[in-house]
């Protein structure tokens, strides 16, 4: 089964992005495909990469771009929700003259037009937040 993921909480103020990792490693471990998890409203503080968690907390960006990188999972940042709350790549740096950025490995920055595709190309958009 084909399946696309919506987090729409930050990491650390809802248990969303854990459940979310976690669902996304058991669909895995049972032979599904990942086909895109987005990140949308307060979700998008998954793909910051200045995050520092204290040493007993998990590191939730960290998490999901190892998980990214090694199951070939494509992380989408919403654009709109990026630029609302400071995450910022390569492209949105330029556009909007900014002096950095700060998105985390494995993650990119697009459009709604994301999450419709994975709902259409998925058996499964499954959402994790409000």
């Amino acid at each position: 089964m084909k399946i696309s993921i919506q987090v729409s909480e930050g990491p650390y103020n809802h248990e969303a992005s854990v459940t979310a990792i976690n669902y996304v490693k058991a669909a895995l471990e049972a032979g599904h495909e990942i086909f895109r998890v987005f990140f949308y409203h307060d979700g998008v503080n998954n793909g910051t990469k200045f995050a520092t968690p204290p040493q007993d907390d998990m590191n939730i960006q960290k998490t999901w771009s190892e998980l990214a990188a090694a199951h070939n999972i494509d992380l989408v940042v919403c654009v709109a929700a990026a630029q609302r709350r400071g995450i910022v790549d390569q492209g949105e740096m330029e556009r909007n003259k900014k002096d950095g950025m700060n998105i985390m490995d494995g993650f990119r920055i697009s459009g709604l037009g994301q999450l419709i595709e994975a709902g259409i190309e998925s058996d499964r958009l499954v959402v994790f937040g409000d």
